[in-house]
C-alpha cells in the first residue's frame, strides 16, 4: 500500500468537513440558518426523499445537512475544487446515498458528466458569486434543464442591492468589526484555511491543484436578488422570488 492511500485513508475527513464549517461561518455567522430554510423548501415542494444536485458543492456541506434531516434522499455533488472535492469523498465515502463528479461549469457540457438526467432539487450556497452575470444566467439555463417539472432550484449566495449604498456601507463596517474581533479571539480566515491545506500531506497535492485552477478567490459582480429572479424566469422557471434574506445574502427560490 503506498504511503498516499495509507494516509488518505486515516485522514479524519470529518474534522477537515467541520474546519471548513467554522471557516466559512466566520464570514456567514447565519450559514445554518440559511441552510435550514433551503431543506425547509425541499421538504415542502420535492418531500423528504428528494434527488439533489448539491451544485458546487465544495465539501458537501449542503449534502451533509441533507442527509442528516432527510436519510431517504440521494445527492449528487458536483465540483472543480479537488482539494475540497477530496475532503467530500473521504467524508461520504461508503454511502450509497451520496456520488461525487469534478466538472467545469463554465464548460458547456458539464451536465454530460452528471449520473441522471433530471433532478427533484439543484441547491448551491455561497458558491456562484465567482461568476459575472452573462456566465449566471447561462448557467441557469442549463441549471434549468435539470430540474423536474415541480422541482426547485435555490442558490443562497451575495446578491447585493447597489440602490442602498448607505446601508450597505453600515452592514459592512459592523460585520468586519466582529470579523475582526473573532479572528482576534482565534476564528480562522479563507487564507490562513488554505495554507493550512497546503501543509497537509494528503491535501498539499489537490490543493496546489486548486490554485492553479482558480488562483486566489474572485469574486463576480454579485447581482441583486431582482436580478436573479427576472434570470431564473427567463432561463424556464415559473415562479422566482427570494425565501431568505439577510443585511447582505439572500437565497433565491425558483419553481420549475
Amino acid at each position: 500500500m503506498s504511503e498516499t492511500v495509507a494516509n488518505t485513508r486515516t485522514t479524519d475527513w470529518r474534522a477537515w468537513q467541520e474546519s471548513w464549517d467554522r471557516q466559512q461561518e466566520w464570514y456567514m455567522p447565519d450559514r445554518e440558518e440559511r441552510f435550514r430554510v433551503m431543506l425547509d423548501m425541499v421538504e415542502a415542494f420535492v418531500g423528504p426523499a428528494p434527488r439533489v444536485l448539491d451544485l458546487a458543492c465544495g465539501t458537501g456541506s449542503i449534502t451533509d445537512r441533507l442527509l442528516k434531516r432527510f436519510p431517504g434522499a440521494t445527492s449528487v455533488g458536483v465540483d472543480l475544487d479537488p482539494a475540497l472535492l477530496a475532503i467530500a469523498r473521504g467524508t461520504f465515502e461508503g454511502d450509497g446515498r451520496v456520488e461525487f463528479v469534478a466538472a467545469d461549469l463554465m464548460d458547456a457540457r458539464w451536465t454530460e458528466a452528471l449520473p441522471y438526467d433530471s433532478y427533484d432539487a439543484v441547491l448551491t450556497a455561497t458558491a456562484l458569486h465567482w461568476l459575472h452575470s452573462e456566465p449566471l444566467a447561462t448557467l441557469y439555463g442549463q441549471v434549468a434543464g435539470l430540474v423536474r417539472d415541480g422541482g426547485v432550484f435555490m442558490n443562497a449566495d451575495h446578491m447585493i442591492d447597489q440602490t442602498t449604498p448607505r446601508i450597505n456601507a453600515a452592514e459592512r463596517a459592523l460585520r468586519h468589526e466582529r470579523m475582526g474581533a473573532a479572528k482576534g479571539a482565534g476564528a480562522v480566515d479563507w487564507a490562513e484555511w488554505w495554507r493550512v491545506a497546503g501543509e497537509d500531506p494528503v491535501l498539499a497535492g489537490p490543493t496546489a491543484r486548486r490554485f492553479e485552477i482558480f488562483g486566489e478567490h474572485a469574486d463576480g459582480d454579485a447581482p441583486s436578488v431582482a436580478w436573479h429572479g427576472s434570470a431564473l424566469r427567463g432561463a424556464g422557471f415559473g415562479e422566482a422570488r427570494a425565501v431568505w434574506c439577510s443585511p447582505s445574502d439572500a437565497m433565491v427560490l425558483a419553481v420549475k
